[in-house]
């Protein structure tokens, strides 16, 4: 039994109530949050004191790379395009086992350290399942899946697989890893965009995903030049074929969505599918402004991601929420995002994207242990004294005024990950040092 006390708990329940007091867990489970400090601690008990914190469900973000960490600060200043076939498709196919486990490491470090508790990760076409081990070591919450790439006409011959298989790992990645470490791992399939796979692909995953009930993650309407040279291929817009192909439901999860005609909304939102904004990426590559207010006000969940560090260059939720909030604004009012619309997305819009709304994405009994504490006392994002300590002014301070030096903690699944100086489950020293040989290895294959 751990027993979190003297916090403000921000829960994120269906009335966003703010409560002062204790969260009771057992286990990995939360069993309680109440308005009283326990009037009796059981012997064996721990005690977290969370005096002077404002706690909040653990960031989800539902689009994100880890095996491209590595590539960070090495793919600068280009278009979607070029920057796939001139950087991370040739780093991508110089991965080993060993390189791509300390890509996700020091992706993870990074997540766990900035309050991210639970992602949906896309990995490459080999050794994925380096990836998974790399979660199941570090405690993270996460949905991976190997990236599917099979067209012969559109994908390099170092990075394409033979459909039967790219999509036979897959399936044996889901029978292996799906449900692993009490349920904390999932995994999906993720091809990775229209363009990069052929229709025999796209339809059989559409089929095993439905009979698996597992989720699909791909990229879609991203960029100009990738909607145009969709429509020459096959002949309609990106959602539209998907919608064909029988992809679309609450299952599909859509990165970007940059690009859409009013009848991909509306397709959208018939169907459900999940849709996740990355603004950082979307400026960095130069590829538009997603309206996201008007999907959401269409009623299209939409959740958030950092993306990969090779785009953004950062993984830090905070920047992505800060992002979302502001840049909208100029085309669609003031109101348009408001801070706790985007502390929404950030958290129960993740939760429901991944499939995982049961599970997380607020603090309430019967949910995980997935949280974060966050210090919103310190001069350079406190709520105002005259403030009424509710939702707004807590949302407001964690999406506009807030950076990782103010995570005194991070939990998932009942564990304390992060203690506000290191990730306990990863040597930082030993990683560092892995990084640059990582490094290293992989210019010099590049360099071939």
């Amino acid at each position: 039994m751990t027993f979190i006390t003297g916090a403000l708990i921000a829960t994120q329940d269906r009335r966003r109530r703010v409560i002062k007091g204790t969260i009771r867990l057992d286990g990995n489970r939360i069993v309680s949050v109440s308005t009283s400090a326990p009037s009796r601690v059981p012997r064996g008990a721990k005690v977290i004191d969370a005096s002077g914190l404002v706690i909040l469900p653990g960031f989800v973000q539902a689009h994100v790379h880890l095996c491209q960490t590595l590539f960070r600060n090495q793919a600068d200043d280009l278009e979607l395009l070029d920057w796939l076939s001139k950087r991370i498709w040739i780093f991508e196919s110089a991965h080993t086992a060993r390189t791509i486990r300390v890509s996700a490491l020091l992706g993870i470090h990074e997540l766990l350290s900035s309050g991210t508790t639970c992602i949906l990760d896309m990995g490459t076409v080999r050794h994925t399942e380096a990836i998974l081990e790399a979660v199941r070591d570090t405690g993270l919450r996460a949905n991976v899946g190997k990236c599917l790439m099979d067209n012969p006409v559109t994908t390099p011959d170092y990075l394409r697989e033979p459909t039967r298989d790219a999509i036979s790992e897959a399936v044996e990645l889901h029978r292996k890893w799906h449900g692993a470490e009490n349920g904390r791992i999932r995994v999906s399939y993720a091809p990775r965009f229209v363009i990069s796979c052929t229709e025999q692909l796209l339809t059989e995953v559409a089929r095993i995903a439905r009979q698996q009930k597992a989720i699909i993650h791909t990229h879609a309407s991203e960029n100009l030049k990738e909607i145009q040279l969709v429509k020459k291929l096959v002949r309609c817009e990106n959602i539209e074929y998907l919608n064909q192909l029988g992809m679309t439901s609450p299952s599909l999860v859509l990165a970007h969505c940059i690009w859409l005609k009013p009848n991909e909304m509306n397709i959208l939102r018939r169907t459900g599918t999940q849709v996740v904004h990355c603004p950082s990426s979307n400026l960095k590559l130069a590829s538009g402004i997603a309206h996201v207010p008007e999907m959401l006000e269409r009623g299209i969940n939409v959740a958030l991601g950092a993306d990969g560090a090779p785009c953004n260059n950062n993984l830090n939720m905070f920047t992505e929420m800060r992002l979302a909030a502001l840049i909208h604004k100029p085309g669609a009012g003031p109101r348009a995002m408001r801070a706790v619309d985007v502390l929404d997305m950030a958290t129960l819009g993740g939760a429901k994207a991944l499939g995982w709304s049961g599970e997380i994405g607020s603090i309430e009994p019967g949910k995980k242990a997935d949280l974060v504490a966050l210090d919103l006392s310190s001069l350079e994002n406190s709520i105002p004294a005259a403030a009424r300590c509710g939702v707004e002014s807590i949302a407001s301070s964690v999406v506009y005024s807030s950076q990782p030096a103010h995570v005194r903690w991070t939990m998932v699944d009942g564990r304390m990950l992060y203690d506000g100086k290191r990730v306990r489950t990863i040597d930082a020293r030993k990683l560092r040092a892995d990084a640059r040989e990582a490094q290293l290895y992989i210019g010099a294959q590049v360099r071939k």
